[in-house]
């Protein structure tokens, strides 16, 4: 196989795949520099981690993994012509995001109503750092899910869900290392 050959396989735009890889190196720098720092003051780390909702952030874990299966399934879907439940896949992903927003706005709500702002302790300039670029990324995947869900060319749904799917994965290393990782 040629490296021609290799990008031709992607599924989706490559621009597409240089974003994608673009973010995820981002976010692995933020996560490389979090666990460093982390290192220097474990204690505080976890205290301040013990302030955290873990109940919220396995529910938000569970509802993008859950938005991610219905975005994969509206790529099965529209690549086998069914066009209406592709659609409706999608938009259900996007209210699931949605969904997820809902939450992490709370958890942020309820730590500054406790007080807990973003230079509390360092721990929570990561939190917030990272955990809020990430919701950024989650608000712009439901945008893209709902303009895919309403111009539904297949290669537009390969492309939103490869970046649903980066969005996921992102979550997926966030949670552990942020909320569980003592």
């Amino acid at each position: 196989m040629t490296d021609k050959d290799a990008l031709d396989a992607l599924p989706g735009e490559l621009l597409m795949w240089i974003l994608i890889v673009s973010e995820v190196l981002v976010f692995g720098a933020g996560l490389t520099v979090f666990l460093s720092v982390r290192i220097t003051d474990p204690e505080g780390f976890a205290a301040a981690q013990d302030m955290l909702d873990r109940t919220a952030a396995g529910i938000n874990t569970i509802v993008l993994i859950t938005s991610g299966f219905l975005a994969a399934l509206a790529n099965a879907l529209r690549q086998g012509g069914a066009r209406t439940k592709a659609r409706f896949c999608l938009v259900a992903a996007a209210l699931l995001g949605v969904v997820f927003l809902w939450i992490k706005g709370a958890e942020f709500a309820s730590k500054a109503a406790s007080g807990i702002v973003w230079d509390t302790h360092v721990f929570f300039n990561f939190y917030f750092m990272l955990t809020g670029f990430h919701a950024a990324h989650v608000a712009a995947g439901v945008v893209l899910l709902l303009l895919v869900a309403w111009r539904d060319h297949v290669d537009n749904i390969e492309d939103a869900t490869a970046f649903w799917h980066m969005v996921d994965l992102i979550w997926v290393l966030l949670f552990p290392v942020i909320y569980l990782l003592q």
